[in-house]
């Protein structure tokens, strides 16, 4: 299914339901739930959630909450009866409309999604997403001058947004379209150049409208601009095959089978293409493969079936025939083809009845020219427009890597994911993360950022704290019993604050606090140890109490900002301080800023490999390649190795 991608966890969490006069106690188990929830840990979000429904069932939020995280976990069933909950507590919050709408799209039930989505618009009238969902929908049900008329509504208040041209030329394309579907895609171009799914979609449009030279220029630039979308590859190698480059369409085909290795028209393509060079036996590996993928896909056996031929497998030939004229009664090069498999078999007569049934068909022709119409497509297969959306959850979290399973067998040999050609694994053009305080980190031992300060180290031989206190990017999963030995450690601290308060103390509660995402609870106890910190201790607790307002639902930047200035006053050796506020910058888009403090954070530790690596992505970002490719190659000497995949991509 064709989908947009407008529904994404962070929207979902900003709508506001009604205000509940929970106490104090259940709003803080849900806002701990909703931060488990955007940070992606839906099973123990549920956990949180399920307390509060169990203390106040008349509430719609914690319903509300609780089916987003089913929706994450596929559990759509489960999340409609939480959807109806919430509705039936709260009929007036558009966002409940808004999830429910989207759980009937995955159960393919569209009436009753477009009349979500037209309810949530009546809450929300001027809403961009509920206007683009319900406008996917409408296509979805085959009302397209309707769905166009919400895409023309969007238009006029944004003439400008690549994202509703790319969604009106997609509606245009099922329309059949093809000429307006042209136009808006050219729009698209012009307002996001450098969005490769546009040019892809360019690219397909004026193929179907056999303008190969401009296809070719389109998906060209569409593949340059790093994109992963085994379409591209397929559709310029169809184009590279019709100029008779077999070569480059080979290399076409290779990379799209990589890409998609379960995606039946790579194989097709590369096989017809084999087929043609006289590659015959590497051609039947390909065309059966195809074919196995999509079986139902029975013009692919005519192709199987003339390669079968030249390799004198005369039976397999026949099934194939049959296969074919069963579905297309009226495709006479079947039966001749068939006909010519029962001769070399020896079987005169079966040959003689397939070739006069072709004969009375070709005599008939004018009789059944409407059934002419419906013949196999046994050219090269052309991807279809790019799809806009995959699989959900990797849509909900924006952090998930590329699905592991449809990484090809030969990216998979090695256990170890730094061995074999690691720049061929693909890589999501995304920063490393900051820098945090924590007990837990996975292994990094091949990076050589130099993870420690003076600060922590005195702290940890102070023994003031359960464990040692760590430097990581990489923060480790809990288990249960984690996660239960953690809650336990939160109230024996609490009992030790009422007897004795210390900064040492309400510290160590804060980072349990973090542990289990209570990053309000965490923020609380920074600022009750920094009024009573020694100068030792109070950069190190400011340091933590910014990391941890950075992970609160409702981000203030400026306080964030303020917090790591704070750090660096104190103590300006600080190296982690300036990569962290520079995160921050970038997510801000102030790039320039925030390469500043990124060198100022190699300028304290000239190994520092996260700082190359995201200064290098940000040099990227406005256009000074060349330092950026510096920068990625030393991340991937000092042992971000992901940084090769983006270096071969950028290059």
């Amino acid at each position: 299914m064709t989908r947009i991608r407008h529904i994404v966890l962070l929207a979902l969490l900003s709508f506001c339901l009604m205000p509940a006069k929970a106490q104090l106690n259940t709003d803080r188990i849900t806002a701990i739930g909703r931060n488990a929830l955007y940070f992606e840990d839906y099973v123990l979000s549920i956990q949180y959630f399920n307390q509060v429904i169990h203390l106040k069932p008349y509430l719609a939020e914690p319903y509300f909450y609780r089916a987003i995280a089913k929706i994450q976990l596929e559990d759509y069933q489960g999340a409609l009866r939480d959807c109806n909950a919430a509705i039936e507590r709260n009929p007036f919050s558009p966002g409940c409309y808004y999830a429910r709408g989207y759980i009937y799209c995955q159960l393919k039930r569209w009436d009753e999604a477009e009349e979500d989505y037209t309810t949530a618009l009546r809450f929300s009238p001027e809403n961009r997403t509920y206007i683009l969902l319900r406008a996917d929908v409408r296509a979805q049900k085959k009302q397209y001058d309707l769905a166009l008329e919400d895409i023309e509504q969007l238009l006029r208040r944004e003439p400008q947004a690549a994202t509703v041209w790319s969604e009106k030329g997609r509606i245009c394309l099922l329309k059949d379209d093809t000429l307006a579907a042209l136009d808006a895609f050219t729009q698209a171009a012009t307002y996001d150049k450098a969005n490769p799914a546009v040019w892809s979609a360019l690219g397909v449009t004026n193929l179907m409208l056999e303008r190969e030279d401009e296809a070719y220029v389109q998906l060209t630039q569409a593949i340059n601009l790093g994109s992963k979308w085994a379409g591209d590859f397929t559709n310029r190698g169809v184009i590279h095959y019709h100029r008779h480059n077999y070569r480059g369409a080979l290399a076409d085909y290779d990379q799209a089978v990589k890409l998609a290795p379960r995606e039946a028209d790579s194989y097709y393509n590369r096989g017809v293409m084999r087929q043609e060079v006289g590659d015959y036996n590497r051609a039947l590996e390909d065309l059966r493969m195809a074919v196995s993928l999509a079986p139902e896909r029975v013009e692919m056996r005519y192709q199987l079936g003339l390669v079968l031929m030249q390799l004198k497998q005369w039976k397999e030939v026949v099934n194939n025939m049959d296969s074919l004229i069963a579905r297309y009664p009226y495709f006479l090069p079947a039966y001749y083809v068939a006909s010519q498999a029962k001769l070399q078999q020896g079987n005169q007569a079966a040959a003689y009845k397939y070739r006069m049934r072709a004969q009375e068909l070709e005599q008939r022709k004018e009789s059944i020219q409407a059934q002419q119409a419906a013949q196999p497509h046994t050219d090269m297969m052309i991807a279809q427009a790019q799809p806009q959306k995959k699989d959900h959850r990797k849509e909900f979290s924006t952090s998930t890597a590329q699905n592991q399973s449809e990484i090809p067998d030969e990216e998979q040999k090695y256990e170890s994911k730094t061995r074999g050609t690691v720049q061929k694994r693909y890589q999501d053009v995304v920063n490393e993360p900051n820098i945090v305080l924590s007990y837990y980190s996975k292994d990094m031992s091949l990076r050589r950022t130099n993870y420690y300060h003076p600060l922590v180290d005195q702290l940890n031989r102070s023994e003031q704290l359960p464990a040692t206190l760590r430097f990581t990017a990489q923060e480790m999963a809990l288990t249960a019993e984690m996660v239960d030995f953690h809650f336990a450690e939160i109230t024996r601290l609490s009992r030790l604050i009422d007897e004795t308060p210390s900064a040492a103390l309400y510290l160590a509660r804060a980072l349990e606090f973090a542990i289990i995402k209570d990053y309000a609870s965490a923020v609380d106890d920074c600022t009750k140890a920094i009024v009573i910190a020694d100068k030792d201790l109070e950069p190190v607790i400011v340091f933590c109490r910014a990391t941890w307002r950075y992970r609160l639902a409702e981000i203030d930047y400026e306080l964030i900002l303020r917090d790591y200035d704070q750090v660096i006053r104190l103590q300006s050796d600080f190296a982690f301080a300036f990569y962290n506020k520079a995160n921050i910058l970038c997510a801000q888009r102030e790039y320039k800023d925030a390469i500043a403090y990124y060198t100022r954070a190699i300028q304290r530790d000239n190994d520092f490999a996260e700082a190359y690596f995201n200064r290098g992505l940000t040099y990227v970002y406005i256009g000074e390649n060349e330092k950026g490719l510096a920068d990625l190659s030393k991340a991937g000497e000092l042992g971000i190795y992901q940084a090769y995949n983006l270096i071969t991509r950028f290059k």
